[in-house]
């Protein structure tokens, strides 16, 4: 048995084995046969020898073709595979009597048929050329750039360089390339071989001679037949026969229709074939002419020319439009500044899409539009304008949308920030952080059309920013660091609370949470308490996006940014920005909250990094000014840090001094000058002011009173260096100035907390503290010495005034040192070595030489005019609308506060009037016989011109206000305070005692969380005293009986609510003023710790402060309708809980009392100070009263409560008040005044007993102009009330017009007034004014001549019939007769004595109409 041949064995072992093949005769596994050539026209045959030799006697050569058996005669299963699907198969034109089997069998050929067809290339006619001889060893090496000229054209399509190379050297060298060898054989065959030009069935590109414009044909290669090229000649002929036979119109038609037939996508692509092959033609045409031609060929040539000239037109246009589009592709643009040149690399074939970036930019529009179009930004933040044109050196034009205008858009920003390309990154980021920047400071608001900032956080930027700090490129993450900061922190905000912090109570602040937004939870509803989710469970069940979208910090912390930053300090080390910024960072995450600043110090290893590299025990100098590393050198802003953190909470305080070792480094720091710290001077200057700041949020607490004790040499020596300092004015003066401020704060915090050291020493404890915390270390005799040393600088900065150079320089130290002394005398006063003789002796020194000279100086004069232009209270300041905030990232609104008059202005009188009013509250407080030599501050024309713009102001509340609002309020309660101890003793100042009392109504709303303890002095003290209610004992009451008494006169008829004149009422509620006070105190008990942490705050009790951070803000101390509190705190009571069904006896005790009280406040406040009230909606005044009525079920009934509603009510429907009251808007705490009056009618129907002032509480929103659901109401579901709700025309203070004016247009409800009328639910004797208003406007509906639908006609013929057959005579004449209501007639309106003519003939019309239908029916 033969073996295979195995990879081992040698050619003599294969030869071997060959010899033993043959010799054994075995048959061979292949046969060699002989096929014909198709692609030659020859004709099919058998196989072997005799097939050679034909072709062989043909001039072909015999080639070998290999023949594989033993194949399968089954197809192969192709169920694996996906079926293919043709592009074409919808196109393809079939006939109807074609058998889809014969064109299977046709087309789809077995496997064998394409396998056993390996057939042998024919290489018989290529020429074999030797190399070329030359003389050098090498042949030459060949260079790109020598080939300047490209070679002929190919057949092949497109060839490498190294081909054109090999050509066109051949060329030069006399020889034919290879791939024209076979053209030139070809051209060599006798002309009558040849087919002519127009009949060439040659497809292939590599002989381009042959290719024509005129027409095209196919090869027939696929004509199966003996004579296929002689068929398809055959054809074409006949073709061109039609062809001319045809007009040029048809010949377009058959085009068309032809076109239409053909899938659009195969028409392209021929027409992109024919597009490639054309200039090749072209170009072949002129470099190979024709030879000459003979006389037979010339005649079928021209034939051909003229039978295509009308084809030939449209082909030609066609052909011209292909090739402009292949010139496109092939050459370059004329634009282009660029032209390439044909040795360039890979540039034979262009791309014009690619070189349409080498053109010119368009020039940028020149005018305007009012289309809004997308905003570009340059690399700092600024807004480009579409008209303006940039040069391109830039950088700021880009391939984007708009490529002609420069700059990027945020959509673009936020694409590159995500580039894998470090600097696209990085330069996003900045750009980002720049625009951030600018849109702070408010450049946008008249640029851009909505919030940059908005837009930003929406698309996710918190998120960008977040991934970005992961970064591993330190430039990144750097440049998101810095994007961050732009977006958190507002250097400006930070600066204004810096420069209040010298300022009273400028050491606490709001924190800086978004304000509080109820969520509605729908899966919660119905559940028992029990089982409700708890906050907790429900902000941890929200994802980050919907954190970060309420409250942007929350969302970071969430995010885990503070192990990011303190990763970023730790191990990357930056630089010195990017560490400034991480600080300023952790102090706005500080400054959100106390439980965000826990989250800071509890962050592992944050802090102790902090302290370690940015605030060390001990550093060198620095080699240079801008050091490229910070770390090892103490930071102001890391002390900063500090002392925010310090603010949130005296346990974190105490964690920062005893743990983290701030005592150490804060003696550190303050035992040295400024000029001895190693430092440059501007940052020594910076640390030593924030570390006496942060000594300051201490010593508020009680603590670090063991610092003062240690470092009192150099505080003494500070203070004695005070008047060097300020003699020498220079670049350095703000910050020393900043400086002293804060060691004056410094040293009125440690006073307040020595003067709390005897009381917490001796255990004198006030019962309602819940513990007494240990004394401090500090006790009185430890600052008693200051005084007299810091009065003598007072002095001396006072007469410094006249000074102009140090006169700056004065009014900014003076403030402090009022505030120095107010704490100095408040707490004197409380110790046992008070001395009173002496101490009143020293304070008239104090008031005569330099309280009053202080006053009267023409400066401080001038600062007072400025009173009111400054004003956060008197002036909107419509500047802070332009500035970028969101609601869930609160700030200050403090960028451009230099450019703007308000109270941080340099001449602001707010800071001086505050502090002097609190000295004055103290001193006067202390020796009450100087109050009156201050009363010229009171009397000034601009304090009073102040206080009467607050008097009518309405103040908003929100973030960017607040901290400012709260300064103010500080001073108007001062300057109350003031008045209060001069308006019994000063005639001059009791004259304005009612503006003094009508501000004081005004503040108390106002004031906000942290004031407690001031809203709570204003009730006590002004807001119930009869010495600011001047009107209660000059002739008020009586005024208001005389008027009472006029209006009798004008109307007689006027019966019950007249007979008890407001003006005694009035005279009943002076008299129990002391009683309202009580009453109105007992119901804000709930607020007593409030008051009493508000108390500890203001009066300086440091040891009992908790924290420095203020209460949340959610809105007013107090809310605006705080006089009817009562009121509703007992409907709230029982009103809800039992349904108003309990009666007077059953309620709590003293509940009519209190709401006598509350009624006869009400009534005071409507009267005599009605403006107060003006931010109390009437609807909401008619809906807290409504709860007389809903609490109990005869609470209405008892006399005073009556008298008191009655006068209430007539106040609030006098002419003036009616236009006002809109109960279409929904009253504060209420769904709409519907769901109320709903409650009402209820309540009516159940315990009225048809009290008049209860049915005229129910008429009143029966008004037309109010909405008619309240009417159908009435007269649908509660139609029983009708019976008792008999209220007069006289006794009702509304005029009767306001319910019948204008008619009805409710067609329910005029049916609802008609059903009424007739069936006798509604009658004159139960219910006059009602019956009254049905009639006005049954009697307008059915005698209206107005066009209406077709229903309402309807309803008018149908109402006018059955009031014509009425039987009820006086009802009928009501409804027919009816004119105009009269509230002196009997009945309450008058009638005609008979129909008008008008109506007469309406009637006459319609009843008639009936009448001949009926007999119709008949």
């Amino acid at each position: 048995m033969l073996r295979r041949p195995k990879p081992t064995d040698s050619e003599a072992d294969l030869l071997r084995e060959q010899e033993r093949f043959l010799n054994s005769g075995a048959e061979s596994a292949a046969n060699v046969v002989r096929r014909p050539d198709k692609r030659r026209g020859e004709a099919g045959g058998g196989g072997g020898g005799e097939d050679g030799g034909h072709v062989g006697q043909n001039g072909g050569s015999q080639r070998d073709v290999v023949t594989i058996e033993d194949l399968p005669d089954d197809l192969p299963s192709l169920t694996p595979a996906p079926p293919k699907k043709s592009r074409f198969k919808g196109s393809r034109v079939t006939f109807e009597d074609e058998d889809a089997e014969e064109r299977l069998d046709q087309h789809d050929t077995h496997i064998s048929a394409v396998l056993s067809r390996i057939v042998e290339r024919d290489t018989s006619s290529t020429p074999i050329s030797l190399p070329a001889i030359t003389g050098m060893a090498f042949p030459k090496a060949l260079h790109r750039s020598a080939n300047s000229q490209k070679p002929l054209s190919s057949a092949g399509g497109r060839k490498s360089i190294f081909a054109r190379q090999i050509a066109t050297q051949r060329l030069k060298e006399g020889k034919t390339p290879w791939h024209c060898e076979s053209e030139s054989s070809q051209k060599d065959k006798p002309r009558e071989q040849m087919p002519p030009a127009e009949a060439s069935m040659d497809t292939d590109q590599c002989n381009p001679a042959f290719h024509v414009s005129s027409s095209r044909m196919v090869s027939g290669e696929g004509l199966r037949g003996p004579d296929s090229s002689g068929e398809s000649m055959r054809i074409h002929k006949e073709n061109q026969a039609k062809l001319q036979a045809m007009s040029q119109a048809e010949i377009l038609e058959e085009q068309k229709r032809l076109l239409a037939q053909l899938d659009r996508r195969l028409v392209e692509f021929v027409r992109s074939r024919k597009a490639q092959s054309v200039p090749s033609s072209s170009s072949s045409s002129s470099k190979h002419p024709e030879g000459k031609s003979s006389r037979e060929n010339a005649p079928l040539v021209n034939l051909s020319t003229e039978s295509d000239s009308s084809s030939g037109a449209v082909l030609f246009q066609k052909s011209q439009e292909v090739k402009m589009e292949g010139e496109e592709e092939l050459s370059p643009s004329p634009a282009l500044l660029v032209k390439p040149q044909k040795e360039w690399v890979h540039m034979d074939k262009l791309e014009p899409e690619k070189l349409e970036w080498m053109r010119d930019l368009p020039a940028p529009r020149k005018t305007g539009t009012k289309q809004a179009m997308q905003a570009r930004f340059d690399f700092n933040g600024t807004v480009i304008s579409p008209t303006e044109d940039l040069p391109t050196h830039l950088g700021l034009h880009h391939h984007g949308e708009e490529p002609e205008r420069a700059g990027y858009s945020l959509q673009e920003l936020f694409l590159l920030a995500r580039s894998q390309v470090i600097q696209q990154r990085s330069l996003a980021l900045s750009t980002i952080a720049n625009v951030l920047a600018k849109a702070h400071t408010g450049e946008y608001s008249l640029l851009l059309k909505g919030s940059v900032i908005s837009t930003l956080l929406d698309a996710g930027l918190l998120f960008l920013l977040r991934f970005a700090l992961d970064d591993s490129v330190e430039g990144v993450m750097s440049a998101a660091v810095h994007a961050l900061r732009a977006l958190l922190v507002c250097a400006e905000d930070e600066e204004c609370l810096d420069l209040t912090f010298s300022w009273f109570r400028g050491l606490a602040a709001f924190p800086m949470l978004p304000s509080a937004q109820e969520e509605e939870d729908e899966e919660d509803e119905g559940l028992d308490e029990t089982l409700k989710e708890t906050a907790k469970e429900k902000e941890e069940r929200k994802t980050d996006f919907d954190v970060a979208c309420q409250d942007v910090v929350k969302g970071l912390l969430r995010m885990k940014l503070l192990p990011r930053l303190r990763y970023i300090l730790e191990v990357v080390r930056p630089s010195p920005r990017v560490v400034q910024d991480v600080l300023e960072l952790l102090t706005r995450i500080a400054r959100h909250s106390s439980s965000s600043a826990t989250q800071v110090l509890d962050c592992p290893r944050l802090m102790q990094t902090v302290m370690s590299e940015f605030l060390p025990m001990s550093w060198t100098t620095p080699s240079s000014p801008l050091p490229q590393s910070v770390y090892g050198l103490p930071l102001s802003c890391a002390v900063k840090l500090i002392r925010v953190l310090a603010t949130s909470g005296r346990h974190a305080c105490a964690r920062l001094l005893n743990s983290l070792g701030v005592t150490e480094r804060l003696s550190c720091l303050l035992s040295a000058e400024p000029s001895e710290l190693l430092l440059e001077p501007t940052e020594a200057l910076r640390i030593t002011t924030e570390a006496y700041r942060l000594w300051a949020v201490a010593a508020g607490y009680g603590q670090a009173c063991r610092l003062y004790i240690d470092l009192y040499p150099a505080l003494v020596k500070a203070l004695q260096g005070l008047h060097i300092i300020v003699a020498h004015s220079g670049t350095l003066l703000p910050l020393q100035l900043q400086r002293v401020l804060a060691l004056l704060s410094l040293l009125t915090q440690v006073t307040h907390t020595a003067g709390c050291h005897q009381e917490l020493q001796a255990g004198m404890v006030s019962s309602e503290r819940d513990e007494c915390p240990p004394p401090p270390l500090v006790s009185w005799g430890h600052v008693t010495g200051l005084q007299p040393s810091l009065l003598s600088h007072l002095k001396s900065f006072v007469k410094s005034l006249d000074n102009p150079l140090q006169r700056d320089t004065s009014l900014t130290l003076i403030p402090v040192y009022l505030l120095y002394l107010e704490a100095h005398y408040h707490q004197l006063s409380r110790q046992s070595c008070f001395k009173p003789v002496e101490t009143l002796q020293e304070l008239e020194l104090l008031a005569s030489e330099v309280l009053l000279p202080l006053m009267s100086h023409f400066v401080v004069q001038d600062m007072i005019k400025n009173l009111k232009s400054f004003s956060v209270v008197c002036n909107d300041h419509s500047t802070l609308r332009g500035l970028d905030t969101v609601p869930s990232l609160p700030g200050l609104a403090c960028p451009g506060w230099r450019g703007r008059p308000g109270l941080l202005a340099p001449v602001s009188p707010f800071p001086l009037l505050t502090g002097l009013g609190l000295l004055l509250d103290t001193i006067t407080g202390i020796h009450k016989g100087l109050s009156c030599k201050f009363s010229a501050l009171l009397l000034s024309e601009p304090v009073i011109s102040y206080l009467r713009c607050c008097s009518q102001a309405t103040p908003s509340l929100s973030h960017t206000r607040a901290w400012l609002l709260r300064h103010e309020h500080h001073l108007v309660y001062l300057l109350l305070r003031l008045a209060h101890r001069l308006v019994p003793v000063d005639p001059e100042v009791a004259k304005h005692a009612s503006l003094y009392h009508q501000v004081a109504l005004v503040l108390l709303p106002w004031l906000l969380p942290g004031s407690e303890y001031l809203a709570q002095e204003l009730l006590s003290t002004i807001i119930f005293s009869k010495d600011f209610i001047s009107e209660s004992h000059s002739g008020g009451p009586e005024a208001i009986e005389l008027g009472e008494l006029k209006l009798h006169e004008e109307t007689p008829n006027n019966s019950a609510p007249s007979l008890q004149t407001v003006g005694t009422l009035l005279r009943e509620a002076c008299i129990q003023l002391p009683s309202i006070r009580g009453c109105f105190l007992t119901h804000l008990a709930h607020l007593e710790s409030s008051v009493l942490v508000s108390r500890d705050a203001h009066l300086g009790y440091n040891p009992w402060i908790n924290s420095h951070l203020l209460p949340e803000l959610t809105g007013p101390t107090l809310p605006s309708d705080w006089p009817f509190l009562p009121i509703v705190s007992l409907y709230e009571q029982t009103g809800v809980s039992d349904g108003g069904g309990l009666a007077v006896e059953e309620l709590p005790q003293g509940a009519l009392q209190v709401v006598t009280h509350c009624l006869q406040w009400l009534l005071v406040l409507e009267v005599w100070r009605e403006e107060a009230l003006k931010v109390i909606l009437p609807v909401a005044k008619l809906a807290r009263l409504s709860c007389v009525f809903l609490c109990s079920s005869d609470l209405f009934l008892e006399r005073p409560v009556q008298k008191l509603t009655w006068g209430l009510f007539r106040l609030l429907t006098r002419w003036s008040r009616l236009d006002s009251l809109d109960l279409n808007v929904p009253p504060p705490g209420l769904a709409s005044f519907q769901d109320l009056y709903s409650a009402l009618l209820a309540q009516y129907e159940a315990v009225s007993f048809g009290d008049r002032l209860f049915g005229c509480w129910i008429l009143l929103p029966l008004q037309r102009k109010y909405s008619a659901t309240m009417r159908l109401a009435v007269f649908g579901e509660h139609v029983g009330m009708l019976r008792s709700l008999g209220v007069t025309l006289e006794q009702l203070s509304i005029p009767i017009e306001r319910f019948t004016s204008p008619p009805e247009d409710s067609l329910p409800l005029l049916r609802l007034y008609f059903r009424s009328l007739v069936t006798g639910t509604l009658k004159p004797c139960w219910c006059p004014v009602l019956y009254v208003v049905a009639l006005s406007h049954v009697n307008a509906f059915i005698f209206s001549q107005d066009a209406a639908a077709q229903e309402v006609e309807a309803a008018r013929h149908s109402m006018l019939r059955k009031i014509y057959y009425l039987t009820d005579e006086v009802l009928r004449n009501h409804l027919l007769l009816f004119r105009l209501p009269q509230l002196r007639s009997d009945v309450g309106f008058n009638t005609y004595e008979e129909l008008p003519p008008t109506r007469a003939k309406r009637l006459q019309s319609v009843v008639g109409l009936q009448d001949s239908s009926s007999n119709k029916g008949d």
